[in-house]
């Protein structure tokens, strides 16, 4: 066993590096006192701000948190975390006009009894429907009122409904460090990489640094974001645009502060639609992240500003706009053709990046660096077929949340601009979401439509898109004994759910209501 992988090297730090040191280490405990499988080591640049603008994760991040032993309430408290229920979308469908209510919300519970019955069909149904997120889950009530998703009482990680996080990427990232060095056994050295050595059969053998020589490993994890110093530059593995599909490219990130120090925190992201892209609005404890994300081919840069700017006046008024400079951060949205090449895999932004809607960067991560974790070669023989299969999944995950995403784009019947026109030009369509959409026009989507048990979005995430957004699925007739008792099952379901909601908005705390208390008290340990 002389090719036995024995030292990973991370190069590169922020969430993405640690992140993925934290989720190995803890799944092979290098810290223990038992012979070590293999060593763990982190380099990071000096130099390197992180990029972090204040981020979203879905419910996926308290699973990883758990997993690396992470405590709940110091992740709230040192990482400035709030809590997310999903996504509160405006002017999507329509530029919501005067007195147009151009809202829909896409929560992370899925619809009530979703394994057993699918609501949608009988939703559709009905001639004076509420929207259809607030017929099928109490979730998107919360939301309204700025509720919690759970109680100081509930234990750690436990939920009352699904939840994830806001949080500040920078706080976290520092969080993550603290932890993975001074509990998982992960060893940190800072230095900029200057150099990437070969070894004879194309392998990388090394990595040199300014501060600490040559660095040898057996596997390398390029977190170097955006650079992809290893993967891209060094193995020129080609990166693949997807900008004719999706056309954001650039962000103006911008911290805004709250007007009173006890105002409530939103417990959804809010995402506004603009005449070339959309804001986004995050709620952190000590202030909002916002920023406006748009394609540079459709709107100046100017333009994308004073639609920023006018937002935060109404949203916070004129003295939160006042002197603030929004930061410009341009992208390239895509990925790369592959992420695991010979024995160096890339993770984070130097694998790729689409766009912040529904916040899937963070989670790219999570998965990358579990399944690294779950996988792990024990030699290098066995790694070009993990490398294979890894290479297959993460290229299914893109093509997932590009056609996801897109979905959000092509329900649109915005018309006043060319950058919503565009995105519905069937070249810019992605083939296999054409054909859902065709299909869906006869039946609503449900678990026939799920191609894999590792499939990044559930089915009931396309219905809270297309039935928010105003999509019509018009099925054929079936047997009308079984559809009157389906109809009246589902009524039922209608009626539970509705007094579900009632009681939860009675029994929840508000977002900074019990934000308060777990740096108060803190969570009880499970």
């Amino acid at each position: 066993m002389d090719d036995r992988i024995s030292r990973i090297i991370i190069v590169g730090g922020g969430a993405a590096g640690w992140l993925t040191a934290g989720v190995i280490a803890a799944e092979h405990r290098i810290d223990s006192q038992a012979q070590h499988p293999f060593e763990l080591l982190l380099i990071e640049s000096p130099d390197v701000p992180t990029i972090g603008v204040g981020e979203g994760t879905w419910p996926s991040m308290r699973a990883t948190l758990q997993r690396i032993g992470l405590s709940e309430t110091d992740f709230v408290r040192e990482c400035d975390a709030s809590f997310k229920q999903g996504t509160y979308f405006r002017n999507w469908q329509t530029g919501g006009g005067q007195g147009d209510d151009d809202s829909y919300s896409h929560p992370f519970t899925v619809p009530t009894d979703y394994a057993e019955a699918n609501l949608a069909p009988h939703w559709l149904a009905l001639t004076d429907a509420p929207q259809f997120a607030d017929a099928v889950t109490p979730q998107t009530g919360l939301f309204a009122d700025y509720l919690a998703p759970k109680q100081i009482t509930t234990p750690e990680y436990a939920f009352v409904v699904n939840y994830g996080y806001h949080l500040d990427a920078g706080k976290f990232a520092e969080l993550l460090r603290q932890h993975c060095t001074e509990k998982l056994g992960v060893k940190h050295v800072m230095a900029n990489v200057s150099q990437i050595n070969a070894a004879e059969n194309g392998d990388i053998q090394s990595v040199t640094t300014d501060r600490a020589g040559d660095i040898a490993g057996d596997l390398f994890i390029d977190c170097t974001g955006t650079n992809s110093l290893l993967l891209g530059k060094h193995f020129k593995i080609p990166f693949q645009s997807r900008q004719a599909i999706l056309f954001n490219d650039t962000a103006l990130a911008a911290q805004v502060p709250y007007t009173e120090e006890d105002q409530a925190i939103q417990s959804c992201t809010h995402s506004t639609a603009q005449t070339a892209g959309w804001i986004w609005d995050i709620g952190l404890p000590t202030r909002r992240g916002t920023g406006h994300v748009y394609s540079s081919a459709h709107i100046s840069e100017d333009e994308a500003t004073a639609q920023l700017l006018a937002y935060i006046k109404e949203t916070a008024g004129d003295k939160a706009a006042a002197g603030l400079v929004p930061r410009k951060i341009p992208f390239q949205p895509g990925h790369r053709r592959e992420f695991w090449h010979r024995n160096c895999v890339a993770i984070g932004m130097s694998s790729g990046f689409i766009e912040p809607l529904e916040a899937s960067a963070l989670v790219m991560i999570e998965l990358a660096a579990g399944m690294i974790a779950e996988q792990l070669p024990p030699t290098r023989d066995v790694m070009d077929i993990v490398a294979k299969r890894y290479n297959q999944k993460f290229l299914r995950h893109w093509d997932q949340i590009v056609e996801f995403l897109k979905l959000h784009y092509v329900l649109s019947a915005r018309n006043d601009s060319g950058y919503w026109q565009d995105n519905r030009t069937a070249a810019s369509i992605p083939e296999k979401l054409s054909e859902q959409l065709s299909l869906w026009r006869f039946r609503s989507p449900w678990h026939q439509d799920a191609g894999a048990v590792d499939d990044l979005f559930p089915t009931a995430s396309y219905q809270y898109i297309l039935y928010g957004m105003g999509f019509s699925t018009v099925p054929r007739h079936t047997c009308s004994h079984h559809q009157d008792e389906r109809q009246r099952q589902a009524s039922e379901l209608f009626r539970k759910n509705a007094a579900r909601a009632t009681q939860l908005r009675q029994a929840l705390p508000g977002n900074r209501e019990l934000l308060n208390k777990v740096r108060e008290f803190g969570f009880q340990k499970l």
